[in-house]
């Protein structure tokens, strides 16, 4: 029979790439992870990875056993929770990691809900983007992940994921008063070409953000010249309201924007994010994990008519 932990390494090993990365991941030498998947080739009875040199890769059979693996951990999670639900109450710690501008709206009424409905839950909330919060949640280093998906980017959820969906939080077109596309009547909307010689204030290159914000201004006709570089959506606003340039910026990042800046909704094409809370499949049904969801359900429904803030 094939050793779960060891199929865990390999599934990591898909994920992460180099044996190296999975030994940091598991806090082990990579000798200790190369020697672990070599017993699980014994096991297996067929060779799952290629060796050439220091670089590894999984065969056709490797590949095959980790997608097959999923299966196995889901059943694994659902064998815990239905262990859990003997307990018949929530309780015990439950750790939450929530995107930065859900927390207060979504995450940050959940200890004191959950604590309130649940005295024997000790929920545990951390910042921390999808880039990380999912890794967390795939490594048991989480239990629920708070994430946006881009909707016009296509992203799908991760397939060994649950999802329950939250809310949709549209971008939102940011310009400093006295801009010459800004409108009088603030209900209407903007279109992206009016912005085609704008400079354009952006997340920096390789997240999500910043591919949101490339791709909605390609699909109005221009690629935006992005003259500034900035991660945080709240300094984001600080920049547009001292005049720097426009942006695009989350609804959920405009519950306080600064003085100087007016915002919009985006003319076509439509642009937004999906909100949704993950679990690992099987856990959803989990005690602690699933009076989380429900929290974060019932959160997000509280939220004014549209699902905008």
């Amino acid at each position: 029979m094939l050793d779960v932990r060891r199929l865990t390494l390999l599934r990591d090993l898909a994920d992460h790439g180099t044996v190296s990365a999975v030994a940091e991941v598991h806090r082990v030498t990579p000798s200790a992870v190369s020697q672990q998947l070599r017993q699980l080739e014994h096991e297996a009875g067929v060779a799952l990875l290629h060796r050439e040199g220091r670089t590894v890769r999984l065969t056709a059979a490797g590949h095959a056993l980790v997608a097959g693996a999923e299966d196995v951990f889901a059943a694994l999670e659902r064998a815990e929770t239905r262990l859990r639900r003997l307990v018949d109450r929530p309780s015990g710690p439950v750790r939450i990691a929530c995107f930065t501008s859900a927390l207060g709206p979504l995450a940050a009424p959940l200890p004191a809900a959950l604590r309130a409905a649940h005295p024997e839950l000790v929920p545990a909330v951390h910042e921390a983007e999808p880039e990380q919060s999912l890794p967390a949640l795939r490594q048991h280093r989480a239990d629920v992940a708070v994430v946006h998906r881009y909707t016009h980017l296509g992203t799908q959820a991760p397939s060994w994921a649950h999802t329950v969906p939250l809310l949709d939080d549209p971008l939102a077109v940011v310009l400093p008063d006295g801009h010459p596309a800004a409108r009088a009547d603030a209900a209407a909307p903007v279109d992206l070409r009016d912005l085609a010689d704008a400079d354009w204030i952006a997340a920096p290159e390789g997240g999500s953000c910043r591919d949101a914000t490339l791709l909605a201004c390609r699909h109005a006709g221009f690629t935006p010249r992005t003259v500034h570089t900035c991660a945080d959506f709240g300094a984001t606003l600080t920049l547009v309201g001292a005049g720097a340039g426009v942006a695009l910026v989350p609804r959920l990042a405009l519950t306080s924007p600064p003085p100087g800046v007016r915002a919009y909704d985006v003319g076509a094409p439509s642009v937004g994010r999906s909100v949704e809370a993950v679990v690992r499949r099987g856990a959803a049904g989990h005690p602690a994990i699933g009076a989380v969801l429900g929290a974060l359900v019932d959160a997000a429904s509280s939220r004014p008519a549209g699902r905008r803030p």
